[in-house]
């Protein structure tokens, strides 16, 4: 197995870099990303276009030098045939690759070029950024701690109706993208299985037009159905609750357990010591 280690690869000689970019707001780029896009002379990009409008943005905005680099894109449609492509200079470069928005290789094509480097022993970095998986589960407030990350689901069919179930049964919250024309279809799915589960809602992350939401699935169906939904969205559901199952003390009482373990779940139950549950269960004995 091979580590892309700063002890054997310190991170000046890294070739390849995956770098985040701004979900929305272009401030929230980090100085290091800027440095390394000023140094890159190759860009593997999810689309060369976005990409470049970024960087004319940084250049005019944040004095950013625009780099003397070729940008080629490098998408689920071409992966394979690009890194036969470029495979040398994957070695020999300061190769950045950059999706079109948020953390690169997350429900992305750069997944297919992290596997390419681990295959063939090639150092890479990543680095730290925006993501709106983790922005607006923070935001949501949910306590669970704990979440799972579907990104789209499918659109139609068996397909969509099983992954829908494993996220409703879910112990743990579950994080999706949403196109604004299939929200208020989501919401719906969800209502008959569940009208009052908890949803939060965040619309066009750290954009202009920025707002969360958050209530009963039913109640979130009901507002935004009464106008025109816009925008990129992420959804959080919560995680289904648990019933939690207790017995009565008739049913512990007619359980086959040892005195002395009846009588720790009794006491439980009751305002009563183990010990005085247990003197009772010996006398009926």
């Amino acid at each position: 197995m091979f580590w892309a280690d700063r002890k054997s690869a310190p991170y000046e000689k890294l070739m390849i870099t995956f770098i985040p970019t701004p979900i929305g707001n272009p401030q929230d780029i980090t100085i290091r990303a800027t440095k390394l896009f000023e140094k890159a002379t190759l860009f593997l990009c999810e689309d060369t276009r976005q990409t470049k409008r970024l960087l004319r943005l940084l250049e005019e905005r944040f004095d950013m030098t625009y780099p003397e680099a070729e940008f080629l894109s490098f998408n689920e449609h071409n992966g394979s045939e690009r890194l036969a492509q470029v495979a040398d200079r994957l070695v020999d470069e300061a190769v950045v690759y950059v999706s079109d928005a948020g953390m690169p290789a997350i429900s992305d094509p750069g997944q297919l070029l992290v596997a390419y480097c681990q295959a063939q022993e090639i150092a890479y970095d990543v680095l730290p950024g925006a993501s709106a998986v983790t922005t607006v589960y923070a935001a949501s407030g949910f306590e669970g701690g704990k979440f799972l990350f579907y990104a789209f689901l499918p659109h139609r069919g068996k397909e969509r109706a099983v992954a829908l179930d494993t996220v409703m049964n879910s112990q743990h919250d579950t994080v999706l993208y949403e196109a604004p024309h299939r929200l208020e279809k989501l919401l719906q799915e969800i209502v008959v299985t569940d009208p009052n589960r908890e949803i939060f809602l965040a619309k066009e992350v750290s954009k202009k037009y920025q707002q969360y939401y958050w209530g009963s699935a039913k109640a979130l169906s009901t507002q935004l159905g009464e106008g025109t939904i816009r925008g990129e969205w992420v959804v959080v559901v919560r995680a289904k609750e648990q019933q939690q199952k207790s017995l009565s003390f008739d049913q512990i009482l007619a359980l086959e357990l040892p005195p002395k373990i009846k009588a720790k779940l009794l006491s439980s139950l009751s305002d009563k010591s183990t010990k005085a549950w247990y003197q009772v269960l010996v006398e009926e004995r």
